[in-house]
C-alpha cells in the first residue's frame, strides 16, 4: 500500500520536533488548563489559610517565578510546533499540488482519447450515410 504524505511527513520528523509537538498538543489541551487552575486554586489557598508555614506568602512571588518559567519553556516550544504545522501546511500544499498536476494531465489524455473515438465514429458514421 503507497503511503500518504502524511504518513511520510511523521516518519520524516526528529525527537526535537517530536517532543515539540507532543508538549504543545499537552500545553493545548482542556485537561492541562483545568489541572493547572487546580493546582493554582489549592496554592493559593493553602497560602492564605496556612497558620504556620507559609511558603509563598501574598504576592505569590513563587508562584509568578513558576509560572515565568514555565512560559519561558512553553512560548518557544509552542513556537516551534506552529512551526512544524507551518511546514506541514506547505508539504501538504505541494503534495496537492503534484496530484492536481497529475490528475489534469490524466484528463487531458482521456479528452484526447475521446476525441479520437469520436472522429473514428464520425468517419464510420459518414461512410455509413455514403453508402
Amino acid at each position: 500500500m503507497k503511503r500518504t504524505w502524511h504518513v511520510k511527513h511523521l516518519e520524516d520528523r526528529t525527537v526535537g520536533q517530536r517532543v515539540a509537538d507532543r508538549t504543545a498538543r499537552v500545553l493545548g489541551s482542556w485537561p492541562f488548563i483545568v489541572g493547572q487552575s487546580v493546582l493554582v486554586v489549592l496554592w493559593v489557598v493553602l497560602n492564605v489559610i496556612a497558620w504556620a508555614s507559609r511558603w509563598d506568602p501574598y504576592p505569590f512571588i513563587l508562584l509568578n517565578l513558576m509560572f515565568s518559567v514555565q512560559a519561558a519553556y512553553a512560548g518557544p516550544i509552542l513556537m516551534m510546533s506552529q512551526n512544524r504545522q507551518a511546514e506541514r501546511d506547505r508539504y501538504q500544499a505541494q503534495a496537492d499540488y503534484d496530484t492536481n498536476v497529475k490528475a489534469e494531465s490524466e484528463i487531458e489524455d482521456v479528452q484526447a482519447q475521446l476525441n479520437r473515438i469520436e472522429e473514428v465514429l464520425a468517419r464510420i458514421e459518414s461512410s455509413i450515410a455514403g453508402k
